[in-house]
């Protein structure tokens, strides 16, 4: 059985998310959170909430162990991208591209061995 979570359109770029989503993979959720509470990245704050929220997800819906709950997946895909202007010299304009990412969190209870 396993839960997940989403956070969509997150005004984060996506790889600078991906660098944070992989300090975490495969680890137990407990440890995921509070390695993601002491890494100094915008990102880190918007991961923690979704896998803090995946985690409530298995708990509350699907009757899942919180103490045995370790993330199995989690990936960053890219958002739509918010295009702005910025006006530069003789009339040109210089595009500026404000990246989203979509950010999906899957856990899963692991067996005790």
């Amino acid at each position: 059985m396993e839960a997940r979570a989403q956070a969509r359109f997150v005004r984060v770029p996506p790889r600078k998310a991906r660098a944070v989503a992989d300090l975490v993979r495969n680890k137990h959720v407990d440890e995921a959170l509070s390695i993601l509470r002491y890494t100094p990245r915008r990102a880190a704050k918007v991961v923690a909430k979704v896998v803090g929220s995946a985690a409530a997800n298995a708990e509350n819906n699907h009757d899942l162990n919180r103490s045995r709950l370790f993330i199995d997946r989690i990936y960053v895909d890219e958002g739509p991208v918010l295009r702005r202007v910025r006006p530069r010299a003789r009339g040109r304009r210089y595009l500026i591209r404000k990246r989203t990412s979509h950010i999906t969190v899957i856990v899963k209870e692991r067996k005790e061995v």
